[in-house]
């Protein structure tokens, strides 16, 4: 008896989170890429992109060629503000949405355009939509049309933080969030964002002052906490394609030790298949993570007696992007969260 799969739409399909994309839903037994769709190379094969994806699979076209009756889910990787236009355009219609970009993390349209210098198009459509960091959101995910996916940043963040704060295991003041990323989390456009020289050698600080993916931090961490998580967080380009390194630097809440930390967020997490609790002062980088779904975190602790360490490490584009948003897909329609991933 064949299994009905699900008919699914990526736009977007020709950047580096989109080819990620592709790379796994092409090896999912429940899916059926209908669509590609981009700009450019209208007509083009994906292995002209990326030789890693080798099934057939429909050739490059354009949105506007989409019939929209027989999909289920449109992906959307595309640049900050092309998906609130296509999720109005799609209002009314069964399909669902799971956005890569930007466009539905924040709740509050006034932020969206204070982060993203530009208004919200589709602000009624908010209310319609989940942030999803699929560990903390899967029990609601299927009440809503569009499935908002966070930044690689505040996924590997979050990930350790929240269910610290949420427990008060830590001091909620004094926080120092450093994160180094691969250069493809600026996107195949990089030299047009950064134009300082050796930029695939060297390591370079930015958005020191205000980087966007804090209001998404801030928001989440609003929801959790009943008074202000003050912190400071500072992103990293390292010469490397993908990966991604979070150092957080906490002071413990009084009573409470470095193992407490530890029992607790391995507690917490023990159910959730892609996220590793690695063994106490457990040396940490991305080697193992490369090109998985998985999140790993190591606690340490420090000179300085009452201070902590998390580590916490993701591939950029998979848990920290396309990844991700193929473990919402399978939340939503119940199938197991890894299912497509081996």
């Amino acid at each position: 008896m064949s299994v009905k799969k699900i008919n699914i739409v990526v736009a977007g399909a020709t950047g580096y989170v989109g080819l990620d994309l592709i790379k796994f839903l092409s090896k999912h037994p429940r899916v059926k890429i209908k669509y590609l769709c981009a700009q450019k190379k209208v007509g083009k094969k994906i292995q002209f992109f990326d030789n890693r994806i080798r099934k057939k699979l429909p050739r490059i076209s354009n949105l506007k060629s989409v019939n929209w009756k027989e999909i289920d889910i449109l992906f959307t990787a595309l640049p900050n503000g092309e998906s609130q236009l296509l999720a109005k355009a799609l209002k009314n219609k069964k399909v669902k949405i799971i956005d890569l970009s930007a466009d539905f993390r924040l709740s509050n349209k006034y932020l969206y355009k204070k982060f993203y210098k530009k208004e919200h198009k589709a602000a009624d459509l908010i209310k319609k939509s989940i942030y999803s960091v699929s560990e903390f959101a899967r029990k609601d995910i299927k009440k809503y049309k569009i499935i908002a996916c966070p930044g690689c940043y505040p996924t590997s963040i979050q990930l350790p933080l929240l269910p610290l704060i949420q427990k008060n295991l830590v001091k909620k003041k004094n926080i120092t969030i450093d994160s180094k990323s691969g250069y493809s989390g600026a996107g195949k456009n990089l030299k047009k964002r950064f134009n300082h020289k050796n930029i695939y050698s060297s390591i370079h600080a930015y958005g020191i002052f205000k980087h966007r993916h804090t209001s998404e931090i801030d928001q989440e961490l609003k929801k959790i906490s009943r008074s202000k998580v003050n912190y400071v967080f500072v992103p990293h380009l390292i010469p490397t394609f993908r990966g991604m390194l979070s150092s957080i630097y906490l002071e413990l809440s009084k009573g409470i030790s470095v193992n407490k930390v530890f029992k607790e967020l391995k507690k917490y997490h023990r159910k959730n298949f892609f996220v590793r609790i690695l063994p106490l002062n457990k040396d940490l980088g991305t080697e193992n993570v490369l090109n998985t779904n998985f999140c790993e975190i190591s606690v340490c602790t420090l000179k300085e007696k009452r201070k902590i360490l998390i580590l916490s490490a993701i591939d950029n584009l998979v848990k920290g992007a396309a990844g991700q948003a193929v473990q919402n897909m399978n939340i939503l329609y119940g199938f197991k969260e890894n299912l497509g991933f081996k």
